[in-house]
């Protein structure tokens, strides 16, 4: 079999379901595509000038950050620490803080500056093996600055051998100009910000926020609406502070995922299962917030329900770089076993971004994005805190 590179003397986590890792694997690329992973004993032989020996590693699927709110100005440092000191969010807010101070940095940013501020942030996911990432846009909330956003996000893939998922977040906040009237702000959202998007192709999914301090499930249903209209798949931030059923009305949309869900209730989780939705779990924001109401990981296991683990990066809720940290917190603060931990980042973020058949597992004609670690067992990847084993990062075949 003739292909571009060969890595040898490799333990294979596959990450596809039901297989047993490999002892003593060969992954085999041409092309960009994986053209074998499997035994080294059943492998063909390869015709091949590259050859890279792992001595020994794991090699895994690139990691995969399904949720992130990377592209964001200013920092909100400070609010953090006036909460240590007691303050609450309402006073923070009073003060020109929360999204708004958020909002206002980004609205006065380029494409340029927003590319500049948010590589740090991507960099750091790329050493930990990040292949593939979700942006969001959501902290601008006015047409021009939504669309530079998800300009600067789709940028970021072309500075960086990394893939780029961009999700239109316009109904994420009510900015100051539409104070009260949270019904001509979904005007503007699905009349003229989300046909302005879809123009350009600069959005492959839209998201919403629906809770009591973001939009109702009307509002939400409306957007969801509009985007079935321009042919574009759907995603919620629900039930992370109460349950006002959006995980359900997501699932009637045939939502990707549906994201947070501290207080998702059994029906949601039916809604889910028979909608193939994804339960994206979201620690690093339980954790930074010191939430205390668990989302109901059991029901969703039971139900069939994929389980998939992000960081949630955000200036508010989950200033967190880190996917290895945040399979740590879920395991912790979640109780999700190793397994479910490896699977949340990899085939499940996958099938969370209506990737399935690209990334995310170690199967023939899939990307080959893979993450080649020193380790001795893949539990290390979720029990080290503060650990970044990587040894080396494939994007593509190379």
């Amino acid at each position: 079999m003739r292909v571009d590179t060969v890595w040898t003397n490799a333990k294979l986590l596959t990450s596809v379901p039901g297989a047993a890792p490999v002892a003593a694997g060969v992954v085999a690329a041409k092309d960009g595509r994986i053209a074998w992973a499997g035994s080294a004993a059943d492998a063909p032989a390869f015709d091949t000038s590259q050859t890279a020996d792992c001595q020994g590693r794991w090699i895994t699927p690139a990691l995969i950050d399904a949720h992130t709110h990377l592209i964001h100005m200013g920092s909100r440092a400070r609010e953090f620490e006036l909460r240590l000191q007691g303050a609450s969010y309402e006073e923070i807010a009073r003060a020109g803080g929360g999204i708004v101070s958020t909002m206002r940095a980004t609205r006065a940013a380029s494409v340029e500056q927003m590319v500049a501020a948010a590589l740090p942030r991507l960099d750091q996911l790329l050493a930990e093996g990040l292949g593939t990432i979700e942006i969001k846009s959501g902290y601008g909330l006015d047409t021009q600055t939504e669309l530079r956003m998800l300009r600067a996000a789709r940028r970021l893939g072309e500075v960086r051998p990394v893939r780029v998922v961009t999700t239109f977040l316009g109904a994420h906040a009510l900015p100051p100009e539409f104070a009260g009237n949270a019904d001509g702000y979904i005007d503007l959202v699905c009349e003229e910000m989300l046909p302005a998007v879809a123009a350009e192709g600069l959005a492959d999914a839209v998201d919403g926020f629906c809770e009591g301090i973001g939009f109702s499930p009307a509002q939400i249903e409306r957007v969801f609406v509009k985007a079935r209209e321009l042919g574009l798949p759907v995603k919620l931030h629900a039930e992370q502070l109460s349950n006002l059923h959006g995980a359900a009305l997501a699932a009637r949309y045939g939502a990707l995922s549906a994201d947070h869900l501290e207080h998702l209730d059994s029906a949601g989780v039916a809604a889910m299962a028979q909608a193939g939705t994804v339960a994206m779990l979201l620690p690093g924001a339980y954790y930074f917030c010191r939430e205390s109401h668990q989302p109901p990981v059991g029901l969703l296991r039971e139900a069939g329900v994929p389980l998939a683990v992000a960081t949630d990066c955000n200036p508010g809720t989950s200033p967190l770089t880190s996917l290895l940290l945040a399979m740590n917190m879920a395991a912790t603060c979640f109780r999700l076993t190793v397994a479910e931990c490896l699977a949340g980042v990899t085939r499940n973020a996958a099938l969370a971004l209506g990737l399935g058949a690209e990334c995310g597992t170690l199967e023939v004609g899939k990307s080959c994005d893979l993450a080649v670690w020193t380790i001795a067992d893949p539990a290390e990847l979720v029990y080290r805190i503060g650990a970044n084993p990587l040894h080396a990062r494939v994007w593509s075949g190379q």
